[in-house]
Order: structure tokens, then C-alpha cells, then sequence
């Protein structure tokens, strides 16, 4: 059976709002120096959203850091 790990914890009685205004935020804020970190943490976030109409909304954010992140992973190369 596959154990779950948490990377960074994130509290479950955190407003939805709240988290998706810090996935938003991180979108913003990231680097190419910073994306790993700061897409592991959004992934952490997205995870802590119970709802599938919620996790909707911060769907366009965790498409750009996805696209934000190979972008800048194929420049290193």
C-alpha cells in the first residue's frame, strides 16, 4: 500500500479561498530558481482542497506553474 508524503503541511481548516489565493500568489512569485519548491507546495495546496468544484478554480494556476516548470527544466538542458 502506497503511503502518502507530505511535503509541506498544509492546516485542513484553511478557507478555500485562502489556499487558492495562495496558489495564485505563488504563480505570480515563481523563478526559474524557485519553481520545483514552489510547484511541490501548490501541489500540496491543491491537495488540501476537498472539493473537485474548488480544486476547478485553481486549475489555471496549476497549469501555468506545470508549464512554467518544463519550460524552464528544457533550458537547463
Amino acid at each position: 500500500m502506497a503511503r502518502r508524503i507530505v511535503l509541506n503541511p498544509v492546516p485542513e481548516d484553511r478557507p478555500v479561498a485562502e489556499v487558492i489565493a495562495e496558489i495564485r500568489g505563488l504563480y505570480f512569485k515563481t523563478t526559474a530558481k524557485t519553481i520545483d519548491r514552489d510547484f511541490d507546495r501548490a501541489i500540496d495546496l491543491l491537495k488540501s482542497i476537498r472539493l473537485p468544484e474548488d480544486r476547478q478554480r485553481a486549475t489555471v494556476f496549476m497549469e501555468g506553474l506545470a508549464e512554467m516548470r518544463k519550460e524552464w527544466k528544457q533550458r537547463k538542458r
